[in-house]
This record gives structure tokens, C-alpha cells and sequence, in this order.
């Protein structure tokens, strides 16, 4: 059953790893939309705010380098590269 996982309607989870993959992206996408963001944000309790990003700063840090961490996420240069 093809799909595509960047198409909201299509995104389904449990079938296969590859497709899990492809549409978390999709829906980490769809998550920070602006307006989404900060409707969410305003609606959150303290305690999940800081459960969920705990367990987002958790997976980033288990997951990606300290240098992939600084270009992906907060879209800056990684302080330890040097430039050439």
C-alpha cells in the first residue's frame, strides 16, 4: 500500500519503520506550524511544557550530534566547527 507520509491524510503509524519515519516527519512539520505552535503552547500546563520538552531535548541529544543539534535545530553555525 503506497503511500505518501507528507500528505497529512496519509500518514500512518505501526505498519513499517520506514513509514513511521515518514510520517513523523510529516507530523514534527505540521506540529510547528506557527499558528499550531502557539495555540498548543498557550494551552499547555506548566508540568507539559517541560515533560514535553524534556522528552524532545532527550531524543534530539540521544539522537543527533552536538553539531547537528546547533545547524538542524536552532538553525546556526556549530560552534565547533572552524571555519576553512
Amino acid at each position: 500500500m503506497p503511500t505518501n507520509a507528507s500528505d497529512p491524510h496519509q500518514m500512518c503509524f505501526g505498519l513499517s519503520t520506514e513509514l513511521d519515519r515518514e510520517s513523523l516527519a510529516c507530523f514534527l512539520q505540521l506540529l510547528g506550524r506557527k499558528e499550531l505552535a502557539e495555540t498548543l503552547a498557550e494551552r499547555l500546563s506548566s508540568a507539559e511544557i517541560e515533560r514535553l520538552v524534556h522528552i524532545t531535548t532527550g531524543l534530539m541529544k540521544k539522537n543527533m550530534s552536538e553539531d547537528e543539534y546547533h545547524e538542524l535545530f536552532l538553525q546556526e553555525k556549530s560552534p565547533h566547527k572552524h571555519p576553512e
